[in-house]
């Protein structure tokens, strides 16, 4: 058990010091005791503050959240709000004077009340109030308070690990999924209105003459006998389209603010488009590609695959595989080993300092109660794997990788667009979120849009918008603990200085980009794709706050 001093406390034993610091040069006994006396008194505070804490935890001091469901859906940028219950099983009052959440960095959370008191043998609930900037499935591990003691003079930090999940999906993706699925929901036709291509169907298109290799049962016999001359009946069929969405997930497109960097409007486009298709009754695939094919899914229609299409998005373009992840192996260890101590039921005191393997089974065995289940990323060995998985089932974060990927992305978009033109069912539309290809491979790009509009394939370009994550603020906001604090702080030189400097950054960066990307833009034209900007969006209100259901309860629609 950690016991910190209060400032309090650390103001008192200064005092008592300097007190017996003077009665030792004055030479007075009684100055030199009551100095003394203050010491005794703070050492006191502390033995009372450990027996007072260590009776509050062996009595029973635990946090239960308000739901039996361990999982929460959000939509990007959205709120939810979820209950949580303090239990103080002791016969004394214990007050706290700072609550906070322990949970992953992608994550804005806040919690009211900060700080109180739970009465003895009582409860205490807390509204814990989570916003969610980025897609993902990210982990609320739980929460943390400091204690004070009887005479508040030292505060001990108490952790309950009690893992949740918030699962947050591309922003257009969860009207779609919410709507309802059952009952007279299946007589409703697809909106939107199919393309009519001639074929086997019901509808009359035209009369003709016959032609060499037409089949003898579409002769009009009627008609033909009125005319004197053989006709053939021409019918026509409802074609949907067949749609393909490729994504550039490149770790370099993750960089900037919390959820304004570019891949994170890339996704949202990219979930506007296939829901789109997908009310319009059309079928619709998806690749994602970091750098090489990371994620394909073929084209199809109905709700169940825009779950698939929506889960793909959300998780497909994480960062926890060895390639895309800033952490090797011995960081990735040290996280597990950080989450999964208070988890274990011995605390891991048996499992020696280095002993990765050993740690890699604990962490395995402990994976069923994650919130998630979660595929086994990429990693240079099979312990690596295993403990990679764990942080992906936990929702712990892997920070992508700084350095660029090597190869260039045009390469693999014009392998994806060879491989869509030969792929069955013939496609009709396709659209590409990345950024401008190299001068030097717009030659195979070339070569592979024009193989599609051969086939009648409309390509489409959508490039990431750079400008949101270039706009201030610069600097994530500071976690606020409480209004004190904030008083407390003030600005510092090197804050003005990033502050003075920071504007003109980003302007020199945006000018760049916005030259290198008109460049681009009219290379892509020649070779025949049309180029699509994302539309400049103002920021969105928050959208109100969704309470998480409590069992029984349905779950939220929104």
């Amino acid at each position: 058990m950690q016991l910190y001093p209060t400032r309090t406390a650390a103001h008192l034993a200064i005092a008592g010091v300097a007190v017996m610091g003077a009665g030792l040069i004055a030479r007075e006994p009684a100055i030199v005791g009551w100095g003394g006396a203050i010491l005794v008194a703070i050492a006191l505070a502390r033995g009372v503050t450990l027996v007072s804490v260590a009776r509050i935890r062996a009595a029973g001091f635990e946090m239960l959240w308000g739901s039996s469901r361990r999982v929460l859906r959000s939509a990007r940028g959205g709120a939810v709000e979820i209950e949580a219950e303090v239990r103080n099983r002791d016969t004394l009052a214990a007050r706290y004077v700072k609550l906070r959440a322990i949970a992953s960095s992608q994550l804005d959370v806040r919690i009211e009340p900060s700080r109180g008191e739970v009465s003895a043998s009582g409860r205490l609930k807390v509204k814990v109030v989570v916003r969610t900037p980025r897609v993902g499935q990210h982990g609320l591990h739980g929460l943390a308070l400091e204690v004070h003691g009887a005479p508040g003079l030292f505060e001990v930090p108490l952790t309950f690990a009690n893992p949740y999940g918030i699962e947050v999906l591309p922003r257009p993706f969860m009207p779609y999924l919410t709507q309802p699925r059952g009952g007279r929901s299946h007589l409703l036709a697809a909106s939107g209105k199919p393309g009519r291509v001639r074929g086997e169907g019901d509808d009359l298109r035209e009369l003709r003459e016959h032609q060499p290799g037409d089949p003898f049962r579409k002769i009009a016999w009627k008609a033909s006998a009125r005319r004197g001359t053989l006709l053939v009946r021409e019918f026509e069929r409802e074609e949907r389209d067949v749609v393909w969405i490729l994504v550039d997930a490149a770790v370099e497109l993750w960089a900037g603010p919390l959820g304004r960097a570019p891949l994170d409007l890339m996704i949202d486009e990219a979930s506007a488009i296939a829901t789109r298709h997908l009310g319009r009754g059309d079928r619709v695939g998806l690749i994602i590609l970091a750098p090489g094919p990371r994620v394909t899914i073929a084209p199809d229609h109905g709700p169940g695959h825009g779950q698939k299409i929506a889960h793909a998005l959300t998780v497909g373009c994480g960062t926890y595989d060895a390639d895309r992840s800033e952490l090797d192996e011995m960081d990735v260890a040290a996280r597990v080993l950080e989450h999964l101590r208070p988890l274990d039921a011995r605390g891991l005191d048996d499992l020696r300092r280095g002993d990765l393997d050993r740690l890699a089974a604990r962490a395995e065995s402990m994976r069923p109660r994650a919130p998630f289940s979660a595929p086994a990323p990429l990693g240079r060995s099979q312990r690596e794997r295993t403990l990679r998985r764990y942080l992906a089932s936990y929702g712990i974060e892997s920070p992508a990788r700084s350095e660029p990927d090597r190869r260039d992305p045009a390469v693999t978009v014009a392998e994806s667009l060879t491989h869509i033109a030969r792929t069955k069912p013939r496609a009709s539309m396709v659209y590409v979120l990345a950024p401008p290809p190299a001068d030097a491979q717009l030659g195979r790009l070339s070569e592979a849009v024009r193989r599609l509009s051969r086939r009648a394939v409309h390509v489409m370009w959508t490039l990431p918008d750079v400008e949101p994550g270039l706009a201030p603020p610069w600097e994530p906001p500071r976690p606020q603990e409480s209004e004190a604090d904030d008083e407390r702080r003030s600005p510092t030189p090197a804050d003005k200085t990033f502050q003075e400097l920071a504007p003109i950054a980003a302007e020199a960066v945006l000018i760049r980009a916005r030259v290198a990307q008109t460049r681009r833009e009219a290379a892509l034209r020649k070779a025949g794709v049309r180029v699509v900007r994302l539309r400049p969006t103002t920021a969105a209100a928050p959208s109100p706050t969704v309470a998480a259901p409590h069992d029984g309860a349905p779950p939220p629609q929104t």
